[in-house]
């Protein structure tokens, strides 16, 4: 059988993804042999390059150099008419037979939807008034050998979209747009604590004791050292040893790890803001998270009203309080946050599930913490913190039995922690929030995977 009949006999018995990839790596083998390398390690154009919405600001009949994805292709006779897209924007890209050399407009027939490519050429307008590249030199700089999703159609299979981000970020412009806006996000609070004298600081991600709260841990083993570490489920202990050493404020933007169930809120990967105050408390802390909040939310999305599934939300202050006790709950007596539209602060938890936080001097069964709600999402957790070692130490005893009595989450014992509070720790006010739930909140999102790039998923096996 000749070459030909070969693949002519294999398209017809491929899948159609895999029919248009053969077509696309026959083009490839046609761009080699004009002598084109199809994945150039640099590209000359690069340092003379505009962005697509600069190219708008310049005169007509000017040099223009630009590079980006082909997302567009029309065909009129001879000549060919292409989308050229970057992160700026979209320009139209003309070939046509009489201004290109005759390897560049063979280059421009073997050409595809998702290839990258590099252009130069005058700037001028069309009949139709669209601004175009009459492109004078072509440069292929990375061939694309899978289609794109149909652009109309979107990428719409929610497995896919998780899995395959990137595709995801190319079909559906609004992902792009709440991605950006979880970098503004983060960066607004960033700001915020810069501001309020706040000294950004790292801590272990790899832990030779895990601890700050009440959950299971990822457990891994270092051969060197031969001995097994945690990945951090809190940054707490760690910030509040600084506090011992001396710094006042402190705060860490990081990835914290839990194993634990993935669910609308959930997901093992997560990005917390804690942060630490000398001689601060709980009271204090509150009025820091209002502030800190609304400070974020009027930087991103200049209101502090939004919408969120439905529900009409108005940060302004003072936040509501509400008293553990005086909560709802579910039938299991855990908080039924569905029923807490807020924004409202719950407070005054129970002692027993509160090891890290100090107790209040009228009720000592209760701890000075609270839970920030909005919108019936729990974004955060905050009290005034335990100082006293003593006390410490018999709380971890306690959590230590419980996890010896099989109680995963229960809080290990940590004892060069409670010798960095034997030194002296002076009162100190916590606050940890999630920035994923954050984001879900102010881009309207109601799933957590909607708002991590590349959320944990199951096998697909």
């Amino acid at each position: 059988m000749d070459t030909a009949l070969e693949l002519c006999y294999t398209l017809i018995t491929m899948e159609p993804l895999e029919k248009l990839r053969q077509v696309r790596i026959e083009k490839l083998e046609k761009i080699r042999k004009l002598g084109i390398d199809p994945y150039p390690a640099r590209w000359e154009g690069r340092e003379l390059r505009i962005k697509n919405e600069e190219l708008r600001t310049r005169e007509l009949g000017t040099n223009a150099v630009a590079s980006g994805r082909i997302m567009g292709w029309r065909e009129h006779g001879k000549i060919i008419f292409a989308d050229l897209v970057d992160e700026s924007g979209k320009i139209q890209l003309v070939f046509k037979p009489d201004q290109l050399s005759t390897i560049n407009y063979q280059l421009s027939t073997l050409l595809d939807l998702g290839d990258f490519v590099g252009a130069e050429g005058k700037l001028f307008q069309t009949d139709a008034g669209e601004l175009s590249i009459e492109v004078q030199e072509l440069t292929l700089l990375a061939k694309s050998l899978r289609p794109l999703p149909e652009k109309h159609e979107g990428l719409k299979d929610t497995e896919t979209r998780y899995r395959q981000r990137y595709l995801d970020l190319l079909a559906n412009p609004k992902v792009r747009e709440v991605f950006e806006a979880r970098s503004k996000i983060i960066s607004a609070m960033r700001q915020f604590l810069d501001e309020k004298g706040f000294l950004e600081v790292e801590t272990p991600t790899l832990q030779p004791i895990y601890g700050g709260t009440n959950a299971r841990p990822f457990v891994t083993h270092h051969n060197t050292l031969d001995t097994d570490l945690y990945l951090r489920i809190a940054d707490e202990l760690y910030l509040k040893r600084l506090i011992v050493g001396g710094f006042e404020k402190v705060y860490e933007i990081c990835k914290d790890f839990r194993n634990e169930g993935i669910d609308r809120q959930h997901n093992p990967e997560f990005t917390m803001m804690e942060c630490y105050w000398a001689y601060a408390d709980y009271e204090d802390m509150m009025q820091l998270t209002e502030e800190m909040i609304c400070s974020v939310a009027e930087e991103v999305l200049g209101s502090l009203e939004f919408e969120y599934r439905g529900q009409k939300i108005n940060l302004k202050t003072p936040w509501k309080r509400l008293g553990f006790a005086d909560a709802p709950k579910t039938a299991d007596g855990d908080l039924d946050d569905g029923k807490i539209v807020g924004p409202t602060f719950v407070i005054n938890y129970p002692r027993e599930i509160s090891p890290l936080a100090k107790a209040r001097q009228d009720s000592p069964e209760v701890v000075e913490r609270f839970e920030p709600f909005i919108a019936g999402l729990e974004v955060g957790n905050a009290y005034s913190e335990l100082n006293d070692p003593l006390l410490q130490k018999e709380t971890f005893e306690k959590q230590a039995q419980a996890l010896a009595a099989g109680d995963e989450e229960a809080h290990p014992m940590d004892k060069d922690y409670v010798q960095a509070m034997e030194y002296g720790m002076p009162p100190i006010g916590g606050l940890g929030l999630g920035l994923d739930r954050l984001v879900m909140l102010l881009t309207n999102q109601s799933s957590i995977r909607d708002v991590i790039l590349f959320p944990t998923m199951r096998s697909e096996k």
